[in-house]
């Protein structure tokens, strides 16, 4: 009898940058028992893409990202389905749309979080289902349209690509990427019940004096009076009813979704059928208008 075969180890191709991420990569590919090299820069890293094929490739934060988007594009001629995570010194505003059409996995410009960077390597390194998930309909630099694909992975990637194209504040980024999530997992869970095959349409719009992302799911709506299930039906003096609700019908924890979006933006607004939202956060320092 054959002894049982070993799966080849995946592998992972990084482009050096600080010594303190280079450690903290390293650790992460070795806990989770990948094989995993370094190379100096991007054109060795095409080099080693072009001659063999890696899973995961993540940038170097020296290069610039439009240096790293042409390596995307370069990479999708000879690996379409690889999996490539841009990190970059310095944001410049169109980088994350190109890396969204270049279908990059993710985008990461200083400063970042460390944590956030672990996460998404984790998600690029266990999800075998994922680069055609984000497709952009329409995009300028202050309005874009997106089509999301139902799931919790193309979620999180469109969050992270979020914080970094949002050009906002580091706590108003934050409080409007909460709420977003908050509302666009409601959207995959009740309009498209995490399948696949449906799509989330997602709008964001940019002004000088507000951010506003509409989100509109597959399903037909709801009223959200009949929303038993969540915390924004409870009565003020039983704040938990809805958790013995979703108990009885066998739901997840949570329910906090719509409550959470509430208090961190300044509107929500929902249509007639209850299939669309619209999330508005006013700004207390508006962007300066462009100079002429």
């Amino acid at each position: 009898m054959q002894p049982p075969s070993v799966p080849e180890a995946q592998r992972a191709l990084v482009v050096s940058s600080s010594p303190e991420l280079d450690r903290l990569l390293s650790d992460i590919f070795n806990e989770s028992h990948w094989a995993f090299e370094f190379v100096p820069d991007n054109k060795a890293a095409l080099e080693r893409a072009q001659a063999e094929s890696f899973e995961l490739i993540v940038t170097g934060e020296r290069t610039t990202g439009k240096e790293d988007v042409d390596l995307l594009r370069r990479l999708r001629l000879v690996r379409p389905h690889t999996r490539l995570i841009i990190l970059t010194e310095e944001f410049v505003p169109g980088d994350v749309l190109a890396a969204i059409r270049g279908r990059a996995f993710s985008y990461f410009a200083r400063p970042f979080s460390t944590e956030k960077l672990n996460e998404i390597i984790h998600v690029a390194m266990t999800e075998p289902y994922w680069d055609d998930g984000i497709e952009i309909l329409s995009a300028t630099p202050n309005w874009v349209r997106l089509c999301v694909r139902c799931d919790t992975v193309t979620a999180n990637r469109l969050i992270q690509f979020f914080r970094e194209a949002s050009d906002l504040p580091d706590v108003e980024t934050e409080e409007v990427a909460t709420a977003f999530r908050e509302i666009l997992l409601n959207a995959m869970e009740h309009g498209g019940h995490f399948d696949p095959s449906q799509h989330v349409e997602i709008s964001y719009l940019r002004t000088r004096r507000m951010v506003m992302c509409r989100v509109k799911d597959p399903g037909q709506g709801f009223s959200i009076n009949e929303l038993k299930h969540a915390a924004v039906t409870n009565p003020p003096e039983d704040p938990f009813q809805h958790m013995s609700v979703r108990e009885e019908r066998g739901l997840r924890p949570g329910g906090f979704g719509i409550l959470m979006a509430r208090k961190l933006v300044d509107e929500l607004l929902y249509n007639d059928k209850g299939n669309e939202v619209i999330l508005v956060k006013y700004l207390d320092h508006p962007k300066a208008e462009p100079a002429h």
